[in-house]
């Protein structure tokens, strides 16, 4: 059994079952987490929401060796869980030693951000396009089709020949196949699970119900460090400005902030104006989960305020500095800061780290320390006429009626690409359900009973 911790706004599965162990009838709840009510923005699109099963064949793709050319590197091997899923490094090492162009941003709450685009220069409009881009770079995993490479074609090839994908697939999308549209679905429902909303700050926010008020578990530096952040210049840094809070994402509109060199270069680079959640950006320990910015430029926090503190603009060098850096001579953004105000936001900045996101298993590495990975089936068995269920009219229109045996069941609604519509507990007897609100065509309805283990999948046409 996995063991359990309850932490504010959400609840950890601390305990793997197995190193290299997935068993398909015990998934981690990815799809029951939940943010707490004051984050309010989420840019999960409507055809590709959390499910179990989706996730788990997400977080293996994302921790499997497999997906470079050479099984030398995975997703994990840029974005490390216990650096809140970036790199230590200022750049990331490809599957030949090539390095990346910029530094890997932590992959923390990506999910609870209004701006869907990503990467640095936002060049993919959402996650969805993001997941399967660094596996056809030709340096960092190296399925680019091009220059002798193979394409992602071969790599899917490569992971259907597994024995673990299609048990995997089977499960979160009702065939036995990768394909390149699966993969980046799978990979952006687990990258969406990976939250953190476990920190001393949403401790006081819970508290309090009210950023503006001080907060009791804060110290005096903390809170004062808290009224800087949210404060406009020339009473605060104005950083809320663009890192919004409490999800501290950046606004969509922001442009660059002034860190324009790039990394291990001596180039100029106008295009960066993403950027991630400040939440982890250090870990428990107080320490940086890596360098600072697109070019790792920065090691430390007290240089990351010291870099706002004073930014001079120039038009001819940095025409697309956010227009609220450039201070209200157009000169650029001179906050005056103390040192005492730059501790207080460097203490403030701390108190948004988390502490499950470091450890907890269903973000960990499923394989062993050989790199294997085994998955127990499913333990229930779809007997024909074990379990009389009816479900009519079929074809349907506006509602289905299901007729089920005396029991417990729970009751699944799928597309046929194994996506979750909608899910319920039912008792026996009939049941009608309104699916007027569901697109035209087939899909699917799991009947699991509860009791017996066993379920039945019947297929449901909708005009």
């Amino acid at each position: 059994m996995k063991s359990t911790r309850t932490w504010v706004g959400m609840t950890v599965l601390a305990l793997p079952l197995i190193a290299g162990t997935i068993d398909l009838n015990d998934l981690f709840d990815y799809q029951g987490q939940e943010a707490p009510t004051y984050i309010t923005q989420d840019n999960t699109p409507a055809n590709n929401h959390i499910s179990n099963a989706g996730a788990t064949l997400g977080r293996v793709l994302f921790y499997d060796k497999k997906l470079s050319i050479n099984n030398t590197v995975a997703c994990a091997s840029c974005h490390q869980q216990e650096f809140a899923f970036s790199d230590p490094s200022i750049q990331s090492k490809g599957f030949d030693g090539g390095v990346t162009g910029r530094h890997s941003m932590r992959l923390v709450n990506g999910r609870y951000s209004e701006e869907s685009a990503f990467f640095w220069d936002e060049r993919a409009s959402v996650l969805e396009f993001q997941t399967v881009m660094p596996i056809q770079d030709h340096i960092e995993m190296g399925f680019s089709g091009t220059n002798g490479q193979p394409s992602i074609d071969s790599l899917i090839n490569k992971l259907n020949a597994t024995d673990y994908y299609p048990k995997l697939v089977e499960e979160a999308f009702w065939g036995t196949e990768l394909s390149e549209d699966r993969i980046a679905y799978a990979l952006a429902q687990f990258v969406r699970s990976i939250q953190s909303f476990d920190s001393k700050f949403d401790e006081g926010l819970a508290q309090a119900g009210n950023i503006n008020a001080n907060f009791s578990n804060f110290t005096a530096q903390e809170n004062q460090g808290k009224n800087l952040f949210i404060a406009p210049p020339p009473a605060g840094a104005g950083c809320q400005g663009c890192h919004r809070a409490p999800a501290f994402d950046i606004d969509p509109d922001a442009q660059n902030n002034g860190v324009i060199t790039v990394a291990g270069d001596t180039g100029t680079d106008l295009t960066n104006t993403k950027s991630p959640s400040l939440r982890d950006v250090v870990n428990p320990d107080g320490d940086p989960n890596g360098p600072f910015m697109h070019d790792g430029s920065l090691t430390t926090l007290e240089e990351v305020i010291e870099h706002y503190n004073l930014i001079v603009f120039d038009a001819n060098e940095n025409p697309n500095l956010d227009q609220r850096l450039r201070g209200p001579t157009n000169t650029g953004q001179n906050l005056n800061l103390s040192d005492d105000q730059k501790a207080a936001l460097v203490a403030f900045l701390k108190t948004l780290t988390g502490e499950a996101i470091y450890t907890a298993a269903q973000w960990s590495d499923p394989f062993d320390a050989q790199g294997n990975l085994s998955v127990l089936p499913l333990g229930r068995v779809d007997i024909a006429g074990s379990m009389e269920v009816q479900a009519f009219p079929n074809p349907c229109s506006d509602q289905l009626t299901l007729n089920l045996p005396a029991g417990n069941y729970a009751v699944s609604f799928r597309a046929v690409d194994g996506r979750l519509i909608r899910s319920m507990q039912q008792n026996g007897g009939q049941q009608v359900f309104w699916v007027n609100g569901l697109p035209a065509g087939l899909f699917l309805i799991d009947v699991l009973d509860q009791n017996t283990g066993q379920h039945k999948v019947i297929k449901v046409f909708k005009h």
